[in-house]
């Protein structure tokens, strides 16, 4: 039998010696032999021992085909560790290839596998050699049968074989399923245990039953039981059936396979392990259970011998149980010499009488059997099936008098019974395809035709066709029809059953599967006779990172939703490593997930990215970041803080590691409340960080560590320079210690303690930061390869089972291995083929796999390309950039595991042919990342790190931003373009009333300009201009309305406006002595509250004018085309029109209600130098200019930025004022609050009294300008309600000159 199922237990290995290769078939007896067929009685089986000339020299069958097998009996259980094979003696017969089977009984036999599933043994290449196979995995077993798969196509069938391994023995009893029961009662007063250990090997029909259970004296239970083939380890805390029990752990499946599973339960103080054939699992068990104290230890029965105790489980175990160890003790040995301790019932057995039950397996498409039937009025078949298929035909015959047919299958996982040319169907059942045994009877009998499905569960179901006369006509087909079947003796349109069927009767008499084999009853085709293969390919599991199993007869699917991972093992991460990586693909700042370790285990996190800054910051949050007042607790010298963070702690490690630079804000507002220093040189307060609970730190934000000074200390500033902390002066005015940590090593932060809060008058107020890093050290990590003979070489790359490989490369060649690594058959290959070409291949022992993805761009642009590419026990997969995934699936039942032992080359091979020139970055392997920097500092002929990232990056830069090159990566000049942001995409757009005015002076050459220009010089007040290029956005509800006014000193002017009709005029006055021109576009209602985008182009007399995506319009002037003496650029209202012609200057005074967005003049950004360079730009501002979301096309944006506010912000942080705390919860609170009430209701009284009043005068002085159309409330009516993500969105900023 194979062991495992079946690994054989521990404790019963190590009484058996150490070396186990002796010869077990030689020295057998002729009568130990079966074949299934002979071709003379000089073949017959009793001639196959190796090296024997004997008789013909060796077995061979009467035909050669797939249905032969040669069978040995051992003549008693025998441990098995290798097999040898030979053809036959002075002739052309041999085997190629063999399966090998292993039975206890001589039925039922379980095919053996090597540890990659590997279902078949290579065999010879000639008739004399000897091929002998180490067998990976324990078998302990009577009988072993070989089946020739292939052979000599030159000869026939040739076999001599010899097994090798060493004596067995055990001790077994068995449990007939009733009464049967051993148990185990410690001597009293034996002292508890911190650890337990208890191991059993069991075999069973039965998918379910009680194993064993664990009774403590005060009533808790540890039960292990059978249940649909699944061990269940289960924990209650009563004995009755009311006490509910706790699901611990559920392994293995397939269980009631009448094979060997071998099974380990060990406790480790509050860790307990339990170990299925080769399965393990640990679980933390309930605290009560850290300490056994065992009452009895009760053995394959629910009941105990003479308790009254009411039931927990309703069935007991039928099967046998093989060497039961219980902390060394032998239970059954005990049993058996007949020890105090051990009771059991009188019907248990010390040997293991199995029943004969033969299976046999459909295989496959073309898999039938064939049963004779008879002509009769009645008619009664009965089978049991398991299958994972949710689809087959299981059983047909036809219907002579109806001259149609009988069908009996499943469909969606239900099972159907339809009577062709009736229309009539039956349905019942569901989820027949969960690899559970179920029994179907189908009779027909006085005009009724009856299913019943699983009688014996309980739960059956019954379904009756009336009316109905049934005769069978010569045939039953079971699973199929034979494919050279006459059309109408077996005729079917459903799917072949694939799974395994047993008990067979036929009109009640049972099915002898044996003779079918031996041609004496029926017939079949692709059937396993006396076996059942199925296999439980979920048991364990393939799927990774929580993914749910699935299967089907051939194969296994991982269900990943809601994973975060992808693939057909759930392997690969669906998320970035970083902040950084998210930023280069284009994303803007918001939430993401965050995945540190790729395929690794650590799971993804969800963090917000701030890309505001040039810095792409990770920002992760804690239970309390807002200021919060000190609060001391009664009795305690201290008060404990401690932080919990939104991510989990292998995830902050991670993070840490992996940046380049981390911080949190540390902050201690006080009030006669010491931080550091005290009389005896201890500290009053410290705080705790780094991993774990972390390490205690006696400095402050923005000092050393280990310095026990604050920042003021460092800096020499402290409000007291006795002291190195503001708050260690002791003062009764407000005052603040405050800055940042940066130690990696020291954070994040995990506890405050603060000490001196207790005396009268103390107050204090702190406040944590959420932790901020940047720099992904692994996005920028690369190696530059300026030769094909040049390689790094790493370590052997371990991914037997899975693996995955991600890296960036650029290059100008047109070939090049990018990644290799060799084992003795086995390769792993990832090359650059062709210059449009990427081939991943790779060999695992079933012949070698190539995957590619062609790319339509070159792929030697010396731009940057992405590669992934995996490969797992299903499939290899490669995608390219954002290509389409490339596939090949895997054999299903061949080698599966990848073995390597040379070292990993990157950028070559071992041979220094086709070696890669050009540069591989961010190489990561299994979610870990090579150093490929810190490789190349010391190989010759490559190069650490890799620059020139713009020409993959630069499209990120939008608006006329610049791509500008950094030593890791890129950053956007937005200096000549009228966008800010990160990538110069961010709208800076402000909302304007009547009375606001911008102007803008273009003057000589200045000093520390920041007005969004990199060249303010380039107009000056002489310069004289042959073209132009305006833009700007604008929202309003008014017309007439100046948008925007340029004038020189020489009386000439450039003017956009929106005339009475709604419609936009440029005007051009290039000549002072002449009227100015008016060029009017075509596009109408731009006084609709909708943002609009108007774009003017001048070259000398041309003007191109476009509004939103309307057709571009095209004018010529008739004045000179000079644009002389320009001076200055005027948004919003006008206050000095003496130069503007009289029509002009009275619509300038009227103002401009409304948003101005994204506003350029060639390379003069006025709206962005107001907004975000006031001190330093030329500008004048009179009236209120808020700054706004005005200018976005949509109200909020996913992925936006979001508003932070510190402490440090507010005014009166520091000084003898009071802090402002987001957070206290004092007892004044409440008084707080009602005054704010009360102040509220005052000041919007007030507000809305003086709106009253300011719109009575605002629509007096606007009588005479009745065309122009304005909202009743002097506010910017536009901006939308703001998002708290989105930076356009943020506090308005007032500006008032």
């Amino acid at each position: 039998m194979l062991d495992g199922g079946s690994a054989r237990l521990a404790s019963a290995r190590s009484l058996q010696p150490e070396v186990c290769d002796g010869p077990l078939v030689a020295s057998l007896l002729p009568s130990s032999f079966r074949s299934s067929s002979q071709l003379s009685s000089s073949h017959a089986p009793g001639f196959a021992k190796l090296n024997r000339r004997d008789g013909a020299g060796g077995w061979s069958p009467l035909i050669s085909d797939r249905n032969q097998w040669l069978e040995v009996d051992l003549g008693e259980r025998t441990r098995i560790t290798a097999i040898a094979t030979q053809g036959r003696y002075g002739s052309s017969d041999w085997l190629t290839s063999y399966l090998l089977m292993f039975s206890d009984t001589g039925h039922n036999w379980k095919q053996y596998r090597q540890e990659d599933s590997a279902g078949s043994f290579p065999g010879n290449s000639n008739a004399d050699s000897v091929v002998q196979h180490q067998l990976q995995q324990l078998v302990i077993a009577r009988f072993l049968r070989l089946v020739p798969l292939d052979w000599n196509p030159s000869g026939r069938i040739g076999l001599r074989l010899e097994t090798y391994g060493c004596p067995y023995t055990s001790d077994v009893m068995s449990f007939d399923g009733s009464s049967s029961a051993l148990v185990y009662r410690p001597d009293p007063g034996s002292r508890e245990t911190s650890r337990d250990v208890l191991s059993l090997t069991f075999k069973t029909l039965r998918n379910s039953g009680m194993l064993l259970q664990v009774e403590e004296r005060e009533g808790r239970v540890l039960s292990l039981e059978l249940d649909k083939g699944k061990l269940l380890l289960l924990f209650r805390k009563g004995r009755t059936l009311s006490s509910r029990p706790t699901h611990l752990i559920s392994l293995g499946g397939l269980l009631d396979d009448q094979l060997w599973h071998h099974v380990k339960v060990e406790r480790h103080g509050s860790h307990l392990n339990l170990t299925v054939d080769k399965l393990t699992d640990r679980v933390q068990i309930p605290a009560e259970f850290s300490h056994l104290d065992v009452e009895q230890l009760r053995v394959g029965s629910v009941d105990g011998l003479t308790s009254q105790r009411p039931t927990i489980s309703k069935r007991n175990f039928h099967g046998c149980l093989e060497n039961l160890l219980y902390n060394d003790l032998n239970l059954i040995e005990l049993a058996k010499q007949r020890d105090h301790r051990v009771a059991v019932t009188s019907n248990v057995t010390f040997s293991c009488g199995e029943s004969v039950s033969v299976a046999v397996t459909f295989i496959g498409p073309q898999s039938f059997l064939q049963l004779p039937g008879r002509t009769a009025s009645s008619l009664s078949v009965g089978f049991q099936f398991r299958t994972w298929n949710k689809a087959g035909l299981l059983l047909t015959f036809n219907l002579p008098q109806q001259g149609g047919a009988v069908w009996l299958y499943l469909s969606e996982a239900k099972l159907h019974l339809q009577i062709h040319k009736t229309g009539k169907v039956i349905t019942t059942g569901a989820a027949f395809n969960d690899g559970q045994w179920h029994s179907v009877e189908l009779s027909s009998r006085q005009g009724r035709l009856t299913v019943v499905v699983d009688r014996e569960e309980g739960g059956g179901s019954t379904h009756t066709i009336s009316s109905l006369p049934l005769a069978v006509e010569r045939n039953l087909f079971f699973g199929g029809c034979p494919a050279n079947a006459a059309s109408q003796e077996c005729r079917s349109p459903f799917s072949t059953f694939q799974g395994c069927m047993r008990s067979l009767t036929v009109d009640n008499q049972d099915i002898d599967l044996i003779m079918v084999q031996q041609k004496q009853l029926g017939n079949y085709s692709n059937l396993l006779i006396d076996m059942c293969g199925i296999i439980d390919r979920c048991s364990p599991s393939r799927c990774e990172h929580g993914g749910r199993c699935s299967q089907s007869w051939t194969t296994f699917h991982c269900n990943c939703s809601d994973t975060g991972y992808s693939g057909a093992t759930c392997h690969s991460s669906v998320f970035e490593r970083s902040c950084e990586a998210y930023k280069h693909n284009g994303n803007t700042s918001g939430y993401f997930y965050i995945d540190v370790d790729g395929s690794g285990p650590i799971k993804p996190q969800l963090v917000y990215c701030n890309m505001t800054e040039q810095n792409t910051w990770m920002v992760i949050q804690h239970n309390n970041t807002e200021p919060t007042r000190v609060r001391p607790s009664p009795g305690s010298d201290q008060h404990l803080v401690h932080f919990s963070y939104s991510s989990e702690e292998e995830q902050l490690l991670a993070v840490i590691s992996q940046s380049q630079h981390c911080e949190q804000e540390l902050s201690y507002q006080c009030r006669k409340s010491r931080l550091l220093n005290t009389p005896e040189g201890s500290p009053f307060s410290w705080w705790l960080g780094g991993p774990g609970p972390g390490r205690v730190q006696t400095y402050w934000g923005g000092a050393h560590p280990g310095s026990r000074q604050c920042a003021c200390g460092l800096q020499g500033n402290c409000v007291d320079l006795q002291h190195y902390c503001n708050c260690d002066a002791d003062r009764g005015e407000w005052t603040e210690d405050a800055g940042m940590l940066t130690q990696k090593e020291s954070l994040p932060v995990r506890s405050l303690a603060l000490g001196d809060v207790h005396r009268p008058g103390s107050e204090a107020v702190y406040r944590v930061g959420p932790l901020r890093c940047h720099g992904d050290k692994n996005f920028w990590n690369a190696a530059f390869f300026d030769k094909e003979t040049s390689y790094l070489h790493f370590p052997t790359f371990h991914g037997e089972l899975s693996a995955d490989i991600s890296f960036l490369f650029k290059t100008t060649a047109s070939s090049g291995v990018f990644l290799e690594n060799l084992g003795i058959k086995d390769f792993i290959r990832i090359e650059l083929s062709s210059s449009s070409r990427v081939v991943f291949s790779l060999d695992v022992g079933n012949g070698p796999l190539e995957v590619y993805v062609n790319s339509s761009v070159p792929l030697n642009d010396n731009r940057w390309h992405r590669v992934r590419a995996e490969r797992n026990i299903r499939e290899a997969t490669l995608q390219l950039d954002d290509l389409p995934v490339a596939t090949q699936a895997a054999p299903s039942d061949g080698h599966f595991s990848l073995q390597l032992n040379s070292q990993l080359f990157i950028g070559g091979t071992a041979s220094r042919q086709k070696g890669f020139r050009g540069c591989i970055r961010s190489l990561q392997l299994n979610g870990a990342t090579l150093d490929l920097e810190e490789r190349a500092k010391i190989t010759p002929g490559v190069r650490p790190g890799c620059p020139g990232h713009c020409s993959s990056y630069g499209s990120l830069c939008h608006h006329q931003g610049r791509c500008v090159e950094r030593d890791n990566g890129f950053h956007c000049d937005c200096s000549q373009s009228a966008y800010s942001g990160v990538f110069c995409h961010t709208e800076v757009s402000a909302g304007f009333r009547s009375e606001t005015s911008l102007s803008y002076t273009i003057k000589e050459p200045f000093e520390g300009v920041r007005n969004g220009s990199a060249l303010p010089s380039s107009i000056y007040s002489d310069l004289t201009l042959r073209g132009e290029n305006v833009s700007l956005s604008f929202r309003t509800t008014q017309s007439p309305a100046l948008l925007l006014h340029i004038g020189s000193r020489h009386g000439e002017h450039l003017a956009l406006l929106i005339n009475k009709h709604e419609k936009l005029e440029v005007r051009y006055k290039l000549d002072g002595s002449r009227e100015a021109e008016v060029l009017r576009s075509s596009a109408r209602n731009l006084a609709n509250g909708q943002l609009h985008s108007v774009t003017v182009h001048r070259r000398a007399q041309a003007v191109s004018v476009q509004v939103d995506e309307n057709v571009g319009e095209f004018f010529n002037l008739t004045a000179d085309g000079d644009f002389d003496g320009i001076k200055s650029l005027e948004l919003g209202r006008v206050y000095s029109s003496d130069h503007m012609d009289p029509h002009l200057a009275r619509l300038a005074s009227l103002g401009f209600t409304g948003c101005l967005s994204v506003v350029q003049f060639n390379s003069i950004s006025p709206l962005k130098a107001a907004l975000l360079h006031p001190a330093t730009s030329p500008v004048h501002i009179t009236g209120p200019l808020v700054q706004s979301g005005c200018g976005s096309a949509a109200s909020a944006k996913p992925h936006a930025a979001e508003n932070t506010h510190h402490l440090s912000d507010q005014p009166g942080s520091v000084g003898s004022g009071q802090p402002l705390v987001n957070a206290i919860r004092t007892d004044s609170a409440l008084i707080g609050g009602i005054i704010a009430v009360v102040i509220f209701v005052t000041v919007t009284a007030l507000a809305i009294t003086a709106r009253f009043l300011y719109q009575r005068k605002d629509t007096f002085q606007n009588q005479e300008g009745k065309r122009v159309k304005r909202e009743d409330s002097p506010e910017f009516p536009f901006n939308n309600q703001p998002d708290s993500q989105n930076p356009s969105s943020e506090n308005p900023k007032e500006y008032f000159i």
